[in-house]
Order: structure tokens, then C-alpha cells, then sequence
């Protein structure tokens, strides 16, 4: 039996009983998303974008667009649209793009705190100009950090996707999508090896989207600690209720955290009323209304919990 698939840009027939179980679920994913990938174009870069919302924007990454405010985007079909650069979050690796000619619906956005180690993924993105490629693979890492920066602003990508399906200049921008054709990151690196990174779509990442085609910005809370998760002894963990935290390894100098007393070496177990389980918790912690308000963070330092009140500074990437 032959059935219809989108391939290459076009519709085509293929064979069923050639086909196994994999194939298949690669090829339901690239016929439900490539249509939705574009190839983006600037004066100074390119790569791919994402149709994140059915009123013509997409998702990129930051460094795609760079500091260019607009550019065209090519969508499988050979359609081109000009776009305009809604908001761009460096420190994120992401950015909003607005097509002026529409655009095909959007993408359905998934959830990539399911995802498991080994799971099946597909990057669907524009490498090298081409429109379109698709390629698959497994998710080999979960929870790796990224260092990423502006000028002189600084923080860490928690819970960057590794994976194996290949990569390369151009691909950045696209879609890592799971089996179900749910976009669950946006890639962003070629890490080597034939690996592959990705910024997780999760709650945090949704609010920066939401914010960015919004306001075209983001603001974030800044204090000042750098953080590794830490866990906690079975005797601590049952006399406190936790299992674990971050421990702070540095305390930038005149930060409202050093102001507050926070040093280097204290396991911070809640902001606020939330449980600090990972530096992930932390960042969430740190969006706009905790600006100038006073902040409360348990930490445990020698065995003892303490509470240190601190006041939140806004972040202004230079």
C-alpha cells in the first residue's frame, strides 16, 4: 500500500510494508513540522526559526539574528516572508521573530521535563541553506549546563537537551521535536562528536517566549550567586525535609547577595516558598517581580538552617 508523506519539499508515495516503526515516527514528524521550520536570513547570519504562534511568529535562537533587526524567512514550500525582530533574549539563546507575509499554523510545544535519557528525537531545521532537513536520534544527556553571556551579564542554560541526532551550521534555530512531533527544544550548538544541544522548552522558557513577543524583553532579578546542585546527607535530608539543594560555589563582589550575607560554601534549600531542589529552581525564582523586594533564602550552613533576606537587584545586560 502507498501512502502520501512529505518529503523534500513535496508530497510523495511510499511503500508501507517497507517501512519499520522508526521510520515511520520520523517520517509523521518531519510531514508535521518541516512545513513549520523556516530557513532565516540576515544581513550577517542565518539559520533556522520555528513557527512558534499562528499570528507569523517564530522562534530562534538569539545568536541567529544577532544584532540585525529583521531579515527574510523560507518556509519548505519555497514561501518567503519578510520579518522584523520582535525581542531577543541573549541570555537565554532566544529570540522572537514577526513574518510581515504570515505564515504557516504554529507548532505544537511540548514539555521537555519528560523527556528520559535514550528517548527518540528529531531536529528539523535549515542546515547549509537547505530547507527542510530532518534528522534523528536519541537523547543521550539531560540536566548539562551552558554558560551564555551579554557583555558583561552573565548566567547558565539549566537543563540543556543533549542529543545524538546529527547537527551542523544552520541547524540552530530549528526544532528538536519528540516522537509526537512536540517541539520539546530549540537547537543551538553543534557540541562536538556529532552531538548536539538544545534549549529546553519548560515552563521557564515558555514565560521568556510569552514575555519576549509581549514586550520584546525580559526582565530578571539578579543576586549574584553561582550554584551547583548539592545533595544532602540522610540524616540532614530527614531533619529538614529535604533531599537536596544548591550549593553556592562563588558570591560575586557588591552583589546584593553578598550584601546579604549569603557566602560561599551554603547549601540554599528555599527562595521564598519554593523548595530549591536544582539551580533550575533558582532562576525561577529570579524574574521581574522579585525586583526590589525583599527575598527570603534558607540556607544551610553547618548544620543549621538560617534565613538571609535579600533584595533582588534588576539584571541589565550591557
Amino acid at each position: 500500500m502507498l501512502s502520501p508523506v512529505w518529503a523534500g519539499g513535496m508530497v510523495v508515495n511510499v511503500d508501507d510494508a517497507a517501512m519499520d516503526d522508526f521510520s515511520r515516527t520520523v517520517i509523521g514528524v518531519s510531514e508535521t513540522v518541516s512545513p513549520r521550520v523556516a530557513l532565516v536570513r540576515t544581513r550577517s547570519s542565518g539559520g533556522s526559526a520555528v513557527v512558534c504562534a499562528d499570528d507569523g511568529d517564530l522562534l530562534t535562537n538569539a545568536h541567529v539574528v544577532g544584532a540585525d533587526d529583521g531579515g527574510t524567512v523560507t518556509f519548505a514550500d519555497g514561501t518567503e516572508s519578510r520579518f522584523e525582530v520582535v525581542g531577543v533574549d541573549p541570555l537565554s539563546d532566544l529570540a522572537v521573530l514577526r513574518a510581515r507575509g504570515g505564515s504557516p499554523g504554529a507548532v505544537a510545544l511540548g514539555d521537555a521535563e519528560t523527556l528520559v535519557v535514550g528517548q527518540l528525537v528529531v531536529a528539523v531545521g535549515s542546515p547549509l541553506g537547505l530547507a527542510g532537513s530532518v534528522t534523528a536520534g536519541v537523547v543521550s544527556a539531560l540536566g548539562h549546563a551552558v554558560p551564555v553571556s551579554s557583555r558583561r551579564a552573565g548566567r547558565v542554560i539549566e537543563d540543556v537537551i543533549q542529543t545524538d541526532a546529527a547537527s551542523v551550521p544552520g541547524h540552530s534555530g530549528g526544532a528538536l521535536c519528540d516522537s509526537r512531533a512536540r517541539v520539546v527544544g530549540i537547537n543551538t550548538a553543534v557540541a562536538g562528536f556529532g552531538l548536539g544541544l538544545a534549549i529546553p522548552i519548560n515552563s521557564t522558557t515558555r514565560r521568556i517566549i510569552d514575555a519576549l513577543r509581549a514586550d520584546g524583553a525580559i526582565r530578571r532579578a539578579y543576586l549574584g550567586l553561582v550554584c551547583v546542585p548539592a545533595p544532602l546527607s540522610a540524616a540532614v535530608a530527614a531533619r529538614v525535609g529535604r533531599t537536596g539543594g544548591v550549593r553556592v560555589i562563588d558570591v560575586v563582589r557588591g552583589s546584593p547577595a553578598e550584601t546579604a550575607g549569603l557566602r560561599r560554601g551554603d547549601l540554599v534549600i528555599a527562595f521564598g516558598d519554593a523548595d530549591v531542589h536544582d539551580a533550575r529552581a533558582v532562576q525561577r525564582g529570579l524574574f521581574a517581580e522579585a525586583i526590589d523586594r525583599p527575598l527570603t533564602v534558607a540556607v544551610l550552613r553547618r548544620d543549621v538552617v538560617v534565613d538571609i533576606v535579600a533584595v533582588p537587584i534588576e539584571l541589565v545586560p550591557h
